[in-house]
């Protein structure tokens, strides 16, 4: 049965959409962005790299075949709210242990359905990612504008310090260990860490502030940079600690958030984008190979290529728009992507790029 119950999106610049609501009662903030994924809602909703935003899911039907506890990028959901053109009720699918809409109730998203989810993205793709208020509570519009253009800007943002670990922890390798991989968790996937465990890796996963020094100290075979949510230019300290890393020659490998954190602890510079690259369809040329990859994307921020140190090389960029999409160093041992190798959700044309930093440890 379809909830009655009204619900308001606003955004900053004044623009509304009244809906329903499907989940939970109340009021969220956040940036307003959308994603192109046709599928992998549930490891939307649960990845890290998207706290302090709302969601928008461009597929107009979201939540058919259900959620489960093996598509879980984290251990909850982290986007502040939730928006769909129509959500389904029903679950029909072998491995669903739920529906969205009771997930979304149990861990208190907000979510609205029933407004013109594409007239909402191609007002932000003309105008920008913007602040924008959910509200089942208060319907009163010139409120819930206030309270969008109160809530706090994505731009110079932290947010890593709110998603880490707050302790170390370990994920056995996959067979006989071949690597100790240390990773720093500014909010990352679970799938990144069984990628790198299928490998033979066993991973520390320390969290985002943890000094180089005692990464060091875990006589790490390499480190891995993760994906995260807020502004890299935000992270002045854990670039610092980078930069000790990268001195020390230790094999990296970052991505997404990683890889902008990268871009800076090598000198460069880091940019917000219009309204960012969310979605499993993302078209990325290997200036290497000569290949193109269709990948999966989340991130709103793009390191600047001409900032980048002439020992720093381009590997990959983004056909739709030319941003760097992918770096390495020219004499150092390290690598970079700003996408996700882990596909999660996919698609998978780029998971190699876990073998090519296994590669990078396997070096004499």
């Amino acid at each position: 049965m379809r909830s009655s119950r009204p619900a308001i999106l606003a955004l900053e610049d004044g623009l509304m959409f009244r809906g329903r609501s499907w989940a939970a009662d109340g009021e969220a903030c956040g940036e307003m962005v959308f994603n192109t994924s046709m599928t992998g809602y549930q490891e939307v909703i649960t990845d890290p790299s998207y706290a302090g935003q709302i969601v928008c899911m461009t597929y107009p039907l979201i939540g058919n075949y259900g959620v489960n506890s093996a598509d879980e990028e984290s251990s909850h959901p982290w986007v502040e709210g939730f928006v769909v053109r129509e959500a389904s009720r029903m679950a029909s699918n072998w491995r669903a242990e739920g529906t969205l809409e009771a997930y979304l109730k149990r861990w208190n998203i907000v979510a609205i359905e029933g407004i013109d989810t594409r007239a909402l993205v191609r007002h932000i793709r003309d105008k920008g990612a913007m602040r924008a208020c959910i509200s089942t509570v208060d319907l009163d519009e010139d409120s819930l504008l206030n309270k969008a253009r109160q809530s706090p800007s994505m731009e110079n943002r932290e947010l890593a310090s709110v998603v880490t670990t707050p302790q170390i922890y370990e994920v056995a390798p996959e067979g006989p260990e071949r690597f100790h991989v240390v990773c720093y968790d500014f909010g990352v996937k679970r799938n990144s860490l069984r990628q790198l465990a299928a490998l033979g890796c066993r991973v520390t996963v320390v969290p985002a502030a943890t000094p180089a020094t005692e990464v060091l100290a875990l006589a790490p075979d390499g480190v891995f940079l993760s994906n995260g949510p807020g502004d890299p230019a935000s992270m002045n300290k854990e670039v610092e600690e980078i930069k000790r890393l990268v001195n020390a020659r230790v094999p990296t490998f970052g991505i997404c958030f990683g890889h902008q954190l990268l871009g800076r602890a090598f000198g460069g510079k880091t940019c917000k984008l219009m309204f960012g690259h969310r979605g499993g369809n993302q078209p990325v040329k290997d200036l290497q190979e000569g290949g193109v990859e269709i990948t999966s994307h989340n991130h709103g921020f793009a390191v600047e290529a001409d900032s980048l140190p002439v020992d720093v090389e381009v590997t990959h960029i983004n056909l739709n728009d030319r941003c760097v999409e992918g770096m390495r160093h020219k004499t150092l041992p390290i690598i970079s992507v700003q996408y996700h190798p882990e596909a999660a959700p996919g698609p998978h044309d780029a998971e190699h790029h876990f073998q090519r930093f296994i590669d990078l440890m396997d070096r004499p």
